[in-house]
């Protein structure tokens, strides 16, 4: 798949959104020796008036004063900085059950329903949803017609037959609903891809009953089924977007459930044998729903694959129902997308928009609104700071971090909400707007009033450093006045160097993951802060929700490699800890104090939290009752989420030895996987620090 330099999408590459301006690719095309003069300048035209109007820049042009002072960037993959803006709509998930249901036919007459008594407003938008059937039903002929042309082509009677199904699948799309597996997938796949959307929703629910009926009347076997899945999750493969890509199987709300089961059972035999990063398979379960899923789905883990990804849906239906403050029967669809952040399937957008590093409001903070990195100021005007008295007691330090924590986030919800303004504004969103509820309802768009549920997430990183980072602070420059705040600072710019002696004394203080009080209490108390403050932020702006995701993608890499040294006993440049579990190698209790820790922390105000567990071959093969007690235990004291790695320590570091020899092994990073010879010596060191069990 290929984006042009300038076109327009909801995701396309390089951190765009909307109307884009590739700015690489347009250099590379102005650096080709072979370009006319007059070609150069046309081109140089269009870099010039895209420059100013593609959606990012009309959106930057429109930040009021303050929000321009306050967020300056959104390079945090190469600045040091408290808060970075992101640009995208991230995060759809498509109502495909419906698409298959109706196919182009039914959604043209809904429409056109609608259309006969609408506004003018509203007549115009149906008039181009109109129209973006016919191009959906075009592309369905034109790949249609190359089947055709390659089927001419072949002397080879078995792929002779399958190009003339496939063709004749595509072509019966362009004019009625899918009535075969086959055409279900192409339906849902060609749409998935024009819309630009980079998830696939709740996969079985929407293709459960054409599945089965494939099935049971014999028009083709399992194993054919799972052929046709096989050149689907190629097909994911290719498309590359290792961040995406989710598919959701299993949980409540599904309709037809026994028949979804059987799917499900089949899309994860599936990812069993193509074993690669994508899809990103993850499955809801709940006490009560068929065994054999969440059975099959342990057999995979423990043969060293990481998917599918578990979820608990007994807690995060309550939790969601709290978090978005919706009834059952909307938190009934709550799925996840990206890295782990929660959505209502086809009710709702929640694009992340922003990265707080929660570590680096700390040090800000913690050196007078300075950014030891940089040197310069950040962050707090210095006068709101000089009101903590030099924090001079532990609680004048912590407020000012939490008010530090509160600037950033006033100002990334109000980027939020702009963002969805611009995009609003510069297109209707045509594909998503059709597969999202409401929006043909109501003859609007999707970020235009049409979508049921309109929020935002804001991506936070660090939690854990900075939890423990306070910790050792109180304990020992409050409580034992061991150290006086100066003495620390000097520490941590020197990145403690000379200072091996008080590092250890800082990585010796009470650590979050050992189920330890003082450590899980402040990383709740903190968690508790950000996640309640920015739930609040629906009240000062125009969205539904607007939440906080503890999720980690490789971002805690890169952030960190711009973050200096923290009381905790972290070095700067260091990685941050990964999502929502200790920093790696803090968690030297035992498994058991490690999930005792992890049920502590809300599940009720957030919008999805990752838990990453790396475990040995053993437990999941020798000790398999074991870890069963351990995880059922795990389920029923609160766990949401649980993100399995399956390996040995050898095989980590002789990958990175001899990446050569490993080039199928397959890691488990944050809300994603990938190979690990393919990831950066930073994050494949992150990965080899984690405890294993």
């Amino acid at each position: 798949m290929t984006f042009p330099e300038i076109g327009f999408s909801p995701q396309p590459p390089e951190g765009k959104f909307g109307y884009y301006m590739l700015d690489h690719a347009l250099q590379d095309l102005l650096n080709d020796p072979e370009l006319s003069a007059q070609n150069r300048r046309t081109l140089m035209n269009l870099m010039h008036y895209w420059k100013t109007e593609n959606s990012i820049a009309q959106c930057k042009a429109a930040y009021p004063a303050d929000m321009k002072t306050i967020l300056p960037s959104d390079d945090y993959f190469g600045e040091s900085g408290i808060a970075f803006t992101l640009w995208r709509m991230s995060g759809s998930q498509l109502n495909y059950s419906k698409l298959i249901r109706l196919g182009i036919p039914g959604l043209k007459a809904e429409i056109e329903e609608k259309k006969q008594s609408a506004p003018a407003k509203s007549v115009k938008l149906y008039t181009a949803m109109l129209k973006a059937l016919d191009v959906l039903a075009d592309v369905f002929v034109y790949y249609a017609d190359m089947c055709e042309t390659q089927r001419r082509n072949s002397s080879n009677p078995k792929r002779q037959q399958q190009l003339s199904d496939m063709g004749t699948g595509l072509r019966n799309l362009s004019q009625q609903k899918p009535g075969n597996f086959r055409e279900g997938l192409q339906m849902m796949f060609m749409y998935n891809i024009l819309s630009g959307s980079l998830n696939y929703s709740r996969f079985d629910h929407d293709l459960g009953d054409l599945y089965v009926q494939d099935i049971d009347s014999g028009a083709r076997t399992r194993e054919e089924a799972l052929e046709l899945l096989t050149g689907l999750w190629r097909m994911m493969v290719d498309r590359g977007s290792r961040y995406d890509q989710r598919m959701i199987i299993g949980g409540r709300g599904r309709e037809h459930e026994k028949k979804a089961d059987r799917l499900a059972l089949a899309v994860m035999e599936t990812s069993r044998r193509v074993r690669d990063i994508v899809p990103q398979l993850a499955l809801r379960f709940y006490d009560g729903q068929n065994p054999q899923l969440y059975q099959t789905a342990l057999d995979i883990l423990a043969e060293g694959y990481t998917y599918p990804m578990l979820y608990n849906d007994d807690v995060n239906i309550p939790a969601a129902m709290q978090a978005f403050d919706i009834p059952y029967e909307e938190a009934v669809h709550v799925i996840q997308f990206g890295c782990g952040e929660y959505v209502l399937d086809h009710r709702s957008f929640g694009t992340p928009s922003a990265v707080i590093n929660m570590l680096q409001a700390l040090l800000v903070t913690l050196h007078k609104g300075i950014d030891p990195v940089t040197g310069q100021r950040m962050g707090l005007p210095a006068e709101r700071l000089t009101t903590y008295n030099d924090f001079a007691a532990f609680d004048d330090l912590y407020n000012a971090y939490k008010e530090q924590i509160e600037y950033h986030v006033d100002q990334l919800a109000r980027h939020e909400e702009l963002e969805y303004v611009y995009a609003a504004k510069d297109a209707p969103f045509l594909y998503f707007s059709m597969l999202f509820d409401d929006c043909i309802e109501r003859g609007k768009p999707v970020f235009d009033g049409g979508i049921r549920y309109l929020g935002g997430t804001l991506e936070s990183y660090g939690n854990t450093n900075t939890s423990d980072a306070l910790v050792a602070l109180r304990e020992l420059v409050y409580d034992s006045k061991l150290f006086t705040l100066d003495q620390v600072r000097n520490m941590l710019l020197k990145n403690f160097e000379g200072y091996e002696r008080e590092r250890r004394m800082m990585l010796n203080c009470p650590k979050y993951g050992n189920d330890n009080d003082t450590a899980d209490d402040m990383l709740m108390d903190i968690d508790n802060h950000i996640c309640n403050y920015t739930r609040q932020q629906k009240k000062n702006t125009g969205l539904h929700s607007y939440l906080i995701v503890i999720i980690n993608n490789d971002a805690n890499v890169v952030l960190g490699q711009n973050t200096a040294a923290s009381p905790d006993g972290r070095r700067s440049k260091d990685y941050l800890n990964n999502g929502n579990t200790p920093m790696s190698g803090m968690d030297q209790n035992g498994v058991t104090a490690f999930l005792n820790s992890i049920v502590k922390a809300p599940t009720d105000n957030h919008a999805g939290a990752v838990q990453n567990m790396k475990f040995s071959k053993d437990m999941l093969t020798t000790y398999r009752d074991k870890l069963k007690i351990l995880l059922q235990t795990y389920w029923q004291k609160g766990g949401a989420q649980a993100m399995l790695t399956v390996i040995s320590r050898e095989d980590l570091e002789n990958a990175m030895q001899h990446p050569e020899n490993y080039q199928n092994l397959i890691v488990r990073v944050g809300g994603f996987a990938e190979r690990f010879v393919n990831l950066p010596p930073e994050t494949q060191r992150e990965i080899l620090a984690r405890t294993l069990y």
